[in-house]
């Protein structure tokens, strides 16, 4: 029908050629699985926080967004390796959509503090987002930018948003820190009233078991 009406020769076109091809590929690139970097803080709470969530098929603490090569957890929280502490986040788009889950993110970490998530002080607490497609990189401009007009009197988003060069993941003890270690001072203290305040307000994305 759709040939019928415009003629064949509509298709021969470089140009339509050029956007049905992309249009294709976006679509493919929406089916499949995607991940995603961010950084808001200690990865023992963004891990817990994320790890709930429908859709989310993987989270794997690490470092991101530094120079040095292979660092070690001593190393980043010294602070003289650029890097930040972070999680790589595999999800379903179909299930779970970037949006949402930048939708979490800033609302689980203070993203106008820099270098700084409460007490915890120094670049590898910084807020970042790197992205592994262009799309989100766009998403994320766009989130903030909307953010930042939503509260205009307030402190502007310092969050970093940055192309993923290398995610080196962490030491075998930080995954699943919180829990493994549930009844640890700072995961009482810190970790549980956040996962608390997170089960009321995203209760509907939530896994069943979350």
């Amino acid at each position: 029908m759709f040939i019928g009406i415009l003629g064949s020769s509509f298709l021969e076109n470089e140009f339509i050629k050029k956007l049905l091809l992309e249009q294709f590929f976006d679509t493919i690139i929406l089916m499949e699985n995607q991940s995603i970097v961010l950084g808001g803080g200690c990865f023992w709470c963004t891990e817990a926080v994320f790890k709930m969530l429908k859709g989310v098929i993987s989270v794997k603490s690490g470092y991101a967004g530094g120079t040095t090569k292979n660092p070690t957890y001593q190393q980043v929280s010294n602070g003289n390796t650029e890097h930040a502490e972070v999680i790589k986040i595999e999800y379903e788009p179909e299930i779970i959509s970037f949006e949402t889950l930048l939708t979490v993110f800033f609302a689980t970490h203070d993203p106008t503090t820099k270098n700084r998530q409460g007490d915890d002080v120094g670049e590898q607490y910084r807020s970042i987002i790197l992205y592994t497609i262009q799309e989100q990189k766009k998403d994320s401009e766009k989130f903030i930018e909307q953010l930042n007009k939503s509260n205009e009197k307030g402190d502007p988003i310092v969050t970093e948003i940055k192309a993923l060069d290398k995610f080196y993941p962490a030491e075998d003890y930080h995954k699943n820190y919180y829990e493994n270690n549930v009844n640890q001072s700072y995961c009482q203290v810190i970790i549980s009233p956040k996962l608390r305040k997170v089960q009321e307000k995203f209760a509907n994305l939530l896994k069943q078991n979350g």
